[in-house]
């Protein structure tokens, strides 16, 4: 492939619902620009983007693929993202690192959740973005609905730029709305045809919106419309370009991805109004005088590149997908990535075309490649040189909720269960393993349970490691209520020298749950003083493991006011375990209760669905403390849940809400469990001594 230089660059992002068509819209792209002498079809397995043996069985993208292309002396740089909500890191990363989105619209299925959180995507990183309606081929597809639904959703800045021509229930052409042409297929060919009556209608209104459109984007050009005048092609593409570049026009255009048709012209519809990133702006803090580096993709500036994302792969091996952020990188450049502290000699660049690499010998600014083995290299780091360290800000993540207990199925595999999932952390930054060493259990977290399964699926067919997931463990927590008076004596007789420890001991409320334990020895008391670091050691045991329900005690005062010992026969051991038997007594006479981790929630759902969302809150023992307005029609309801009411809730939440609910969470505080979820775990755990003891 040939060297690009900046202004001949387009680096634009694929985004949609799930199954909108996104995948096979970069396949017929890849097919139309020469890539693919056929092209592939995601339920044959055979495209280019969808190349994981996890996409391939699933039928969906699961992970961001890059695929370039010439076209008429540019390089578009596609890059396909997931539809799937639990793999909204990967779409993250992808429209971080874009100029310019589609927003695949299918126009059978119309507007979905995944078009809109694709459009709040665009709007958080400020992204020019135009709609593709895909399934043009199909009888009950419509544009004019898609263009009517987008219009009411997002104002008057959608403008269409094509409209179909049907002949029969069959796609036929199109009338270009800019140029009020009509175009027929003929074989691969669009041929000039007449427009159709049935079309003259739709095309005057699209064409008066897209003059509108035109008209606000200047005073000159307004006051003209207003006059009557009409715009000259030239004035209606410049303008369009400028329009598109500064977010005040998305244009919509149409076609089949299968047959191919609408596909040329939305890819020379790219290089016309999509931006090149010599015009985007992008900085970065000079470390070595802390003042702000404007990059904005100039060439001829010191050379920094941004790592947006990893592939680490047991077959491919690893690659840093990078954009240039400034000046031009060539092999064998040395760079110094200022968050790890190394300087690494670049090796081979790529462009990794879906997960087949082509070798390059430079990358101008704004472009974007793969480097191999950079092995200090993490997502989110910058490269750049020792003379000007540069760093750039990270792309703000979303933080995984969703959890479940793993384990592994062999024991022998522990550790390359840990070094696989390292490996997949890195590749995925919305994956976590997290060592719950409290509660001995490793929690695994993911973006929702299809993630999860996902994860499970890669380990055992990658790595060749298998995991079991269950419900993990809830935190819980005993303490007491009342207070307790107690004496144990510890006694054993066995020859030779005995065991002898005799404690007298208070229990009460600490009052305070943050700590375990606090023991207090009365002075004057007959107490063996001697002995009271064994005391200690034997309620420092005890609080590990209550006797309630086996977990971690916490606010309990103990205090030692009396006992007796034999000079022979008493030592460290037996004081300890008179104490540990002390303890287990008074616990369970001073009113035992259990407590339960609480979590501060923030579900952020459309105005709609805040009923459902508060009821549902409720059978779930919530408590809704408040409700505050987000904007754009959404409602922050916040409340105070316990932590086990939570598991499932990102799958409930998102068949409550159509898929369009977020929320987010953090552990609050510990509460009084009530009786029967007590009861529930008590009895758990002496079922688990019972089925212990008959083994």
């Amino acid at each position: 492939m040939n060297i690009y230089t900046t202004d001949k660059i387009r680096n634009v992002v694929l985004l949609g619902h799930g199954g909108s068509g996104k995948t096979s819209l970069a396949e017929a792209m890849a097919y139309l620009a020469g890539l693919t002498s056929r092209m592939g079809k995601v339920t044959d397995g055979n495209t280019v983007s969808d190349f994981g043996k996890e996409e391939i069985k699933r039928q969906i993208s699961i992970s961001t693929s890059m695929i370039p292309l010439e076209w008429k002396d540019c390089k578009i740089n596609i890059l396909d993202t997931p539809g799937f909500f639990d793999f909204v890191g990967e779409v993250e990363e992808a429209a971080g690192a874009a100029d310019a989105a589609i927003i695949v619209v299918s126009g059978k299925a119309g507007i979905e959740v995944g078009t809109e959180r694709a459009w709040d995507i665009c709007e958080k990183y400020n992204l020019p973005r135009m709609f593709f309606v895909t399934d043009m081929d199909i009888d009950n597809a419509s544009y004019r609905q898609v263009v009517e639904d987008l219009t009411e959703k997002y104002g008057k800045k959608i403008a269409p730029f094509h409209l179909p021509i049907r002949e029969n229930e069959k796609f036929v052409g199109y009338v270009n709305v800019v140029a009020e042409k009509g175009y027929r297929w003929e074989g691969k060919e669009a041929v000039e045809c007449d427009i159709p009556d049935a079309n003259k209608e739709y095309l005057d209104n699209y064409r008066e919106t897209l003059m509108e459109a035109i008209a606000e984007t200047s005073e000159d050009l307004m006051d003209r419309y207003f006059a009557g005048e009409t715009f000259t092609e030239n004035e209606i593409r410049s303008a369009l370009r400028v329009s598109v570049n500064d977010c005040s026009i998305f244009p919509i255009s149409m076609g089949s991805n299968t047959l191919c048709q609408g596909i040329f012209t939305l890819m020379d519809d790219i290089v016309k109004y999509m931006p090149s990133p010599d015009n985007c702006k992008v900085a970065g803090i000079d470390l070595k005088t802390n003042e702000v580096f404007e990059a904005n993709y100039d060439f001829s500036k010191t050379k920094s590149a941004y790592i947006f994302k990893t592939i680490v792969d047991p077959f491919i091996g690893k690659y840093s997908l990078i954009k240039v952020m400034s000046g031009v990188i060539k092999t064998d450049d040395l760079l110094y990535n200022d968050e790890k502290q190394v300087e690494e000699k670049i090796g081979k660049i790529y462009l990794l075309q879906g997960n087949k690499p082509i070798e390059v010998t430079e990358l101008h600014a704004g472009d974007i490649g793969a480097l191999a083995k950079v092995t200090a290299a993490r997502t989110g780091n910058t490269l750049s040189t020792k003379a000007h360290i540069i760093r750039y800000g990270k792309n703000e993540l979303p933080k995984p909720y969703t959890y479940k207990r793993y384990h592994a199925v062999n024991k022998g595999d522990v550790d390359k269960i840990a070094q696989s999932l390292q490996k997949m952390m890195h590749e995925d930054q919305t994956i976590k393993a997290v060592n719950d060493a409290e509660n001995k259990q490793m929690l695994l977290y993911g973006m929702g349970d299809l993630h999860l399964d996902v994860i499970v699926s890669r380990l055992l067919n990658e790595y060749k490691v298998q995991v079991d997931l269950t419900e993990p463990k809830v935190a819980f927590r005993e303490t007491i209520k009342k207070t307790s008076d107690v004496e144990y004596k510890y006694k054993k007789q066995s020859g030779g020298h005995g065991q002898y420890g005799h404690v007298k001991m208070r229990f009460e409320p600490l009052g305070d749950t943050e700590k375990a334990y606090e023991l207090e020895e009365v002075v004057g008391g007959a107490g063996p003083k001697n002995f009271f670091p064994a005391v200690e050691k034997g309620m420092q045991e005890s609080v590990l493991r209550g006797p309630l329900a086996a977990y971690p005690v916490v606010g309990v005062k103990g205090i030692l006011y009396d006992g007796s010992y034999h000079p022979v026969d008493s030592s460290e051991m037996a004081f300890k375990m008179a104490t540990i038997q002390a303890f287990k007594n008074g616990f369970m006479e001073a009113g035992p209760i259990l407590l339960e981790p609480i979590a501060s929630l923030k579900v952020t759902v459309p105005d709609k669905y805040t009923g459902d969302v508060m009821g549902d809150l409720n059978k779930r023992r919530g408590r809704v403390l408040g409700m505050n307005p987000a904007g754009n029609g959404k409602t922050i309801v916040e409340a105070d849940i316990p932590m086990m009411s939570l598991f499932g809730y990102c799958t409930d939440l998102r068949s409550m809400t159509g898929g369009r609910g977020d929320y987010e969470y953090e552990f609050s505080r510990y509460e009084q469990a009530p009786s029967d979820i007590q009861d529930a775990q008590v009895k758990a755990r002496a079922d688990k001594v019972a089925e212990n003891n008959a083994e």
